[in-house]
């Protein structure tokens, strides 16, 4: 077992043994480093003033990461190399990135800078080949906030410094990176503290239901990106901390001919392209989650975990018809997603009893899927009302149906009503959808709150629902589907 946390700074080891569990990774950087070029903005993931990047060694695989410090633990970056701003310039010359915002006036009150600076830098060190565009710079700097307004000089910055494959110091040092990075990693688990307070970070599932079993009490803590708002806007004190990143196996995605399974610790970030080859829709929910530092540390499973009844992965999930596997010390359990959430707040999950994995399936060539997410911004908001639709179809007619909503209850949850009501109806005839729409009203009584009012609520669901409806129909015929703001649809086309 190993008593301390190990960071890899500048090329150096540090060795953390007696650090605070819920000491946010930006607190540490600016009150025991004095590396003050890392902001806060928001203290709670939003406006990307305090990203960083973790440089980490995946299988044999180098990966930069963009995190926003202010709500990731220090503590989760264990085994991982922090890169903050103050790393990027060698002496007197600066990084690409940098001489790039500096050429394109990219800085105009300078707050915001060292995130976007470093958001960029992890963009710079891509490792897919898609071509760089200005659609992809947007997406890419979604999770950054800019309140001088000024996103097209930094966008054009990141055009000029990040269209050519990486080529800088940081390139010509990955071997020694990587010899560093691997020195750092080991099979022990991790325990800090007393058995009243402690930071926890098993290293196989063996352990860590042991564990559990021992400390039901608890907090679990995957992504910390929604824990972590609990100590900064909450200020709740955790004094029990279970970090789920280290252990064995729940960094695993298993992608068979007829599901995919995601471990508890896979990001958003990870699953993204899986998920979108399921459907392009779950692909586009995935581009619209958060922000790319959100993605890059949240995972699949805490999404669901958490219970939220706005979470945006949930109600697709469920309409897909997903499980979850749990485990409670040795004893494994399986159930259907739908049946895990039971009311605000409250999930079917035993004392010491963690989830280790959720299971999609995939679908057939009979089988139809959209989903649709509305918020008040279209990028990094959580959603007002959030529906899934899949549909079994016999020719036009609906042979099946799997229908949920997030936003519209205390909980992720399908609607049966509705369900019941469009089997036996034509996608050719939509006079007989009317039923089924009006019956949204049976299946959820939403509420009035800061992000949209109950009637506005159920008249979106309803028009989520016609429009998948209608997309559906014309599938057959042409083009229909909406991805984001890009693409018109031929709504009712023939």
């Amino acid at each position: 077992m190993r008593g301390e946390i190990r960071i890899l700074r500048r090329g150096k080891v540090t060795r953390l043994p007696n650090i605070e569990p819920t000491l946010t990774l930006l607190d540490y950087l600016r009150l025991y480093e004095r590396a003050t070029g890392t902001k806060e903005g928001c203290a709670e993931g939003d406006c990307g003033a305090c990203t960083v990047v973790l440089r980490r060694l995946k299988g044999d695989k180098l990966t930069y990461e963009p995190v926003n410090a202010c709500i990731l633990f220090a503590t989760q970056a264990d085994g991982a190399e922090v890169i903050t701003v103050e790393d990027l310039a060698r002496g007197d010359d600066l990084h690409p990135v940098q001489q790039a915002m500096v050429e394109s006036h990219g800085s105009q009150c300078g707050f915001c800078t060292p995130g976007f600076v470093m958001s960029l830098f992890a963009l710079y060190h891509r490792t897919d080949t898609r071509a760089m565009d200005r659609a992809r710079v947007n997406d890419w700097i979604a999770g950054n906030l800019c309140r001088c307004t000024g996103y097209r000089p930094i966008v054009d910055a990141a055009l000029s410094s990040c269209a050519m494959p990486a080529n800088d110091w940081f390139s010509t040092e990955e071997p020694a990176a990587r010899e560093a990075l691997m020195a750092l990693k080991d099979s022990e688990d991790i325990f800090m503290g007393t058995k009243e307070r402690f930071f926890a970070a098993p290293a196989s599932m063996t352990s860590l239901g042991k564990l559990y079993l021992m400390h039901p009490d608890a907090t679990l803590l995957a992504g910390s990106t929604d824990v972590g708002l609990w100590v900064t806007k909450q200020m709740r004190d955790l004094p029990k901390i279970i970090w789920l990143g280290r252990v064995k196996g729940f960094d695993e995605i298993e992608d068979r001919r007829d599901a995919v399974s995601f471990g508890a610790a896979v990001t958003h970030a990870e699953a993204a392209p899986y998920l979108a080859a399921i459907d392009r829709d779950l692909g586009e929910l995935m581009r619209r989650f958060a922000g790319n530092q959100i993605r890059s540390a949240g995972t699949v499973c805490g999404n669901i975990a958490n219970g939220s009844p706005i979470g945006d992965l949930p109600p697709a999930l469920i309409a897909l018809g997903a499980t979850l596997a749990l485990q409670r010390g040795d004893r494994p359990r399986t159930l259907p997603l739908e049946n895990y959430f039971l009311e605000y707040g409250k999930q079917d999950r035993q004392p010491g009893e963690f989830v280790r994995l959720v299971r999609v399936p995939k679908f057939g060539l009979d089988e139809r899927f959209r989903c649709y997410k509305i918020s008040k911004r279209f990028d990094s908001d959580i959603s007002a009302v959030m529906g899934a639709f899949k549909l079994r179809l016999d020719g036009t007619r609906i042979a099946g149906a799997r229908i949920a909503f997030g936003g519209m209850a205390a909980i992720p949850k399908r609607a049966r009503t509705v369900e019941k009501a469009l089997i036996e109806k034509y996608l050719d005839d939509s006079t007989t959808w009317d039923g089924a729409i009006a019956a949204l009203a049976q299946d959820f009584a939403p509420i009035d709150d800061m992000r949209a009012s109950a009637e506005y609520r159920l008249e979106s669901a309803r028009a989520l629902l016609r429009k998948a409806l209608t997309e559906i129909a014309g599938t057959s015929t042409r083009e229909t589907r909406v991805v984001g703001h890009r693409e018109a649809a031929n709504v009712g086309a023939t």
